[in-house]
């Protein structure tokens, strides 16, 4: 997820993260840690353009960038049309997560700060633990709750060691919260897509959508534009490129091979990732506190695939059955 999240571990902490079954998917591990790395590296870009591109212009540039490039994968394999079935969770999942997602969090990271917004975006993937539980009968695993408790204390740590404190808005939180619940409702929409049709499909057509949800914001993309810094720009072009159009593509590939409920728990290795990747690319040395919060982010993951007593990953009964 790009942005503050857990836009939400790449060793160990992911590896017990995602599983099907009684073993670890491989291929899914290593699409999820792609994922997570380019979520996290998204915040250098993002922090780099947001001074020049409003909060819409900024989404619909990276959206318009990874629409070219996902549909250029299109025509190049020559992917017909997602079967229809697949639609109902296409449109929701580019409407709520492409669209609205990106556009409220960077229009409400204007009016709080880092630790606040990572915070509450961080209930993201509770809200896909408790919807997948629900809608899609994946179940509330007694380990994978209580995981999902500890990397949403480790978030908070996080959040309040980078936060400057004071000057956050009600308004800002809003929509914070907001495009968390955006978040979570579109990687819940995505799941049943992906029972008809495969990775690729459902993420480009669902950036197609988000596109076309943001386009109200070209003129102000078009104002900005000429005036924007190249390095900006370029910076825009990365976010569509990598954190857009290749690192939802993994997420879906994952995500196709594991629950919901337990991707959504592997986004909260996201602010870890972003501290390492901030503390080379930034030289921002992170101080003992959010060291702290990395740790009880990971501690977290792997506490949502803890094995029972039996042997058996709790909710393996329910993933295998899918």
């Amino acid at each position: 997820m790009d942005q503050k999240t857990g836009e939400s571990g790449i060793g160990i902490g992911i590896g017990i993260g995602i599983g099907t079954g009684l073993g670890i998917d491989r291929r899914a591990l290593v699409a999820a840690s792609v994922t997570v790395a380019l979520w996290a590296s998204a915040f250098v870009s993002i922090r780099a353009s947001a001074a020049h591109y409003g909060p819409g212009a900024l989404a619909l540039g990276r959206l318009l960038t990874a629409s070219v490039a996902l549909g250029a994968v299109l025509l190049v394999k020559r992917t017909p049309l997602p079967p229809r079935q697949a639609w109902p969770g296409i449109l929701a999942s580019g409407v709520l997560w492409f669209g609205l997602y990106m556009v409220t969090l960077n229009w409400g990271e204007q009016g709080v700060d880092a630790g606040t917004a990572a915070m509450v975006v961080n209930i993201g993937p509770i809200v896909i633990a408790l919807l997948s539980g629900w809608l899609l009968k994946e179940g509330f695993p007694p380990m994978l709750l209580a995981g999902m408790g500890v990397s949403f204390a480790g978030a908070v740590v996080v959040g309040m060691s980078t936060s400057k404190g004071g000057g956050s808005s009600l308004t800002g939180v809003l929509l914070c919260l907001v495009a968390a619940l955006a978040y979570g409702a579109g990687v819940v929409s995505q799941k049943p897509a992906l029972r008809h049709a495969d990775p690729i499909q459902v993420t480009t057509y669902g950036c197609f959508v988000g596109t076309a949800c943001t386009l109200p914001f070209a003129g102000q993309l078009l104002t900005q534009l000429p005036h924007a810094p190249l390095s900006a720009t370029l910076n825009m072009v990365y976010l569509g490129l990598f954190p857009t159009a290749l690192a939802f593509t993994t997420w879906t590939y994952a995500l196709s091979r594991t629950t919901a409920g337990r991707m959504g728990a592997t986004t909260y290795a996201v602010p870890a990732v972003v501290v390492l990747i901030a503390w080379f690319a930034l030289d921002e040395i992170p101080g003992p506190l959010t060291l702290l919060g990395g740790a009880i982010c990971l501690t977290g993951v792997a506490v949502s695939r803890r094995r029972r007593r039996s042997g058996v990953p709790a909710g393996a009964a329910v993933a295998a059955a899918k």
